[in-house]
Formats: structure tokens, C-alpha cells, sequence
């Protein structure tokens, strides 16, 4: 009788083989949009159905906006609710969100209005937008009689905020053992030698402060430096004095040539509406001119950044002249942008009788710019910048003028 023979490695090779895995990632790409609507009372009577349409924003690589009904959405309501939604703007289908709808209380007492999806996610689940269009949100959002007597209007503007969580569901089938490589820390370590005390080769001089630097530093980052150390001074010169900065300034100018950010101190960075007939005196206003003098564009535009979220009719007559004064052109076209959107009578889906709509342009114009105190400074101080910026606003100089 034969007998079969069995090969160890044969065996050995049947047995082992690699091991894979995968998995499913579902997370979220979250971002917020603030709507802010000015001139409450003179939406009312629009007539059902009738909206306001935000600019369209951007999450998770979907465009939005927010739609603000003033007299409702469903005819059955008699026009007693106000109704807010958000829509999908860009084409395409199946869009998977979380929302949260929020009217912000204006008193500042924290007491907000919030309509929000995300507390629900576990119920409900997520909302799914099947087209353009797609709309998620509240027909009676707010009992209009109630809002109109709240802490939410004031000043005749509302303000609502909407937070978006785009779903993105992914496959992972990366291999079980991974490195991380944390984020770069650079930024830490030049902060530490901005702080050593025994390493620097040059002094500033400040309004009877003095600020330790390395000249390698400031030259790698400013043109400005760069000059100054290797072509302009003279070697032995290791103290300089700076005549037209104040030393807080100075102090976040090389705060952000070490470490590549702004000083963490929100204090500095606030804006009163009250400030703006001296926002050139504002802190954010005076690194704004110091980034423009040593050729830092990157810190001049993070403080555009921060100018352009406190662009009002109040103050963009302020904030237009200030732009113009220190090469800010980002900023500057932004006031331009907020200029021609809210003077030249393109409001969405507003419609008005041939013979009114001219006369509705020049009194929201006149009412609303014409009429400020910015308006007045640019008349007083910069004319060709007031003119510019009524060229732009209503592409008519001559019929406001």
C-alpha cells in the first residue's frame, strides 16, 4: 500500500498568508456663515415666499446660503413667522449635512435662538440634500410679532449664524503600522530664541523700551532688515532707535517675524464702532502700517483679515481710507466688493415697480452712506477716495453727487 507523503513547506505556505485590513471613515467638514441683515423693518411686506438670499459661502466643498423669508415661506402662517433656511448651491446630488440654524442675541446676553440639527444626529440622523436647490431649515423659524420685540433685533439688523458638518465617508486600507509626523514646531523654537537673552547681536530702541533680535532673523524675513543690517548701517552700530512705533506694536511686529502669528490677545485686536473716526489710532491699524513699512505682506494680510470682519456701512468709508493709506489692496477691493453689493439695488428676489426702484437705490444709498460719518471724513479728507468709492458703490457719481 502506498502511502502520500506530506511536504512541511507546502504546508507551511498554505498556512501563512498577508494580512490586510480596512475600514469606513465617516467624519465631517464643519464651517460657519454669519448673515447679517440690516434694515429689518424695511423687508417687511414683501409678500410670502418672498427672501433674502446671503453670499454664497463655502463647506465642505459645497457652495451654500442662507435664505431669510421676512414674511414667512407658507402662505397657511398668514405672514406671522419669519422662516430661515440654508441651501445647496453648487451642482450636485446627495449631499449629506448637519445644520444649525442660530439667531444671535445682539444684547450680548448669551441668549441665543438656536435651531440646531446636531442635537438630533443620533435620532434623525443626517439631512441629505438631493439636488441644487435643496433646502433644510424652519417655515416658522420665529413668531414675527415676539422678534420684533426681543433682544434679537437691534438697531433694525439681525444676525444669524449658520454652522454647516458636511459628512465625507472614506475607505482606509492603509497599513496597520503608521508614523505620525506632527505638524512643524518651528515657530516654537525661533519664539524661544526671540526670548534668550544672551544670543542677540542687535537692540531696538522703542519709546524707552528695549527689544533684543538677531539680525540673521529680521534679514531672512524683511527686505526692509535686510537693508538696513548689511547695506545701510554701519557694523559697530548694534543699538538702533525707532522713533515712529509704539512699543506694543514693535513687540507684536517681532512676535510675528519669530513665530509666524499674531499676539494671542484679543483686547488688542477689538474694534469699537465708536473707534472707527480714529481707526488709524486702533493697534490693528498701526501694525497694519508697521507690516507695510518692513515689507511683511503675510502680516499685513493677517490683519486685513481682521479689519474686514468690521466692514459696516458705519465704517467702510474708515476702513476704504485706511486701506488706500497702506497699500492694502485685498482690503481695499473688499470695501469696494461691500460697496458695489449693498448701493447698486441688486437685492435678490426683490421686486419693485419700474417707476419706484431708482427712488428705493438713492434713499437705501443716501440713508445708509451718504448720511455717515465716514462718508463726511472721505468728503474732508480724502475726496478722490470719496469719489472712488461712490464710482464704485453706484457707478453714478454724478446723479448722488
Amino acid at each position: 500500500m502506498s502511502r502520500a507523503m506530506c511536504n512541511p513547506a507546502m504546508v507551511s505556505r498554505s498556512v501563512l498568508g498577508s494580512q490586510t485590513s480596512s475600514k469606513s471613515v465617516t467624519e465631517t467638514m464643519s464651517g460657519s456663515h454669519e448673515f447679517v441683515i440690516k434694515g429689518y423693518s424695511l423687508t417687511k411686506g414683501m409678500g410670502i415666499g418672498k427672501y433674502i438670499v446671503s453670499e454664497t459661502f463655502i463647506v465642505g466643498g459645497f457652495q451654500w446660503a442662507i435664505y431669510f423669508f421676512p414674511d414667512g415661506r407658507d402662505p397657511k402662517d398668514n405672514a406671522a413667522y419669519v422662516s430661515v433656511f440654508v441651501a445647496l448651491h453648487s451642482k450636485t446630488t446627495n449631499v449629506r449635512a448637519l445644520f444649525d440654524l442660530t439667531l444671535l442675541d445682539l444684547c450680548k446676553k448669551g441668549e441665543h435662538k438656536v435651531h440646531s440639527h446636531f442635537s438630533h444626529s443620533l435620532t434623525i440622523g443626517p439631512y441629505t440634500l438631493i439636488n441644487h436647490g435643496s433646502m433644510w431649515g424652519y417655515t416658522r423659524f420665529f413668531k414675527r410679532r415676539h422678534l420684533e420685540t426681543s433682544n434679537f433685533l437691534k438697531d433694525d439688523c439681525l444676525k444669524i449664524n449658520c454652522t454647516i458638518a458636511v459628512l465625507v465617508s472614506s475607505i482606509d486600507s492603509s497599513q496597520l503600522n503608521t508614523i505620525q509626523v506632527p505638524e512643524s514646531d518651528i515657530g516654537e523654537h525661533f519664539g524661544m530664541l526671540l526670548e534668550d537673552e544672551e544670543s542677540f547681536d542687535v537692540t531696538f530702541s522703542v519709546g524707552g523700551e528695549r527689544f533684543h533680535a538677531h539680525k540673521l532673523v529680521l534679514a531672512a524675513r524683511s527686505t526692509m532688515f535686510e537693508t538696513q543690517f548689511f547695506n545701510a548701517m554701519k557694523k559697530d552700530d548694534q543699538e538702533i532707535v525707532v522713533i515712529d512705533m509704539e512699543p506694543k506694536v514693535f513687540k507684536a511686529l517681532l512676535h510675528f517675524v519669530y513665530r509666524d502669528t499674531l499676539l494671542e490677545d484679543e483686547e488688542l485686536f477689538m474694534l469699537d464702532s465708536s473707534f472707527f473716526p480714529s481707526l488709524s489710532e486702533s493697534f490693528i491699524a498701526k501694525l497694519l502700517a508697521a507690516g507695510e513699512k518692513y515689507g511683511l505682506p503675510r502680516l499685513m494680510l493677517m490683519c486685513e483679515s481682521i479689519l474686514c470682519k468690521d466692514i459696516s456701512v458705519d465704517s467702510v468709508a474708515y476702513i476704504f481710507a485706511l486701506a488706500d493709506r497702506y497699500c492694502a489692496t485685498h482690503l481695499k477691493s473688499i470695501c469696494q466688493k461691500f460697496s458695489a453689493e449693498n448701493f447698486d439695488g441688486e437685492f435678490p428676489c426683490l421686486t419693485f415697480k419700474p417707476n419706484s426702484t431708482f427712488e428705493f437705490i438713492a434713499n437705501y444709498f443716501l440713508a445708509s452712506v451718504m448720511h455717515s460719518d465716514g462718508f463726511e471724513y472721505l468728503k474732508k479728507n480724502c475726496p478722490l477716495l470719496q469719489s472712488e468709492l461712490l464710482k464704485t458703490g453706484v457707478g453714478c457719481e454724478k446723479e448722488f453727487s
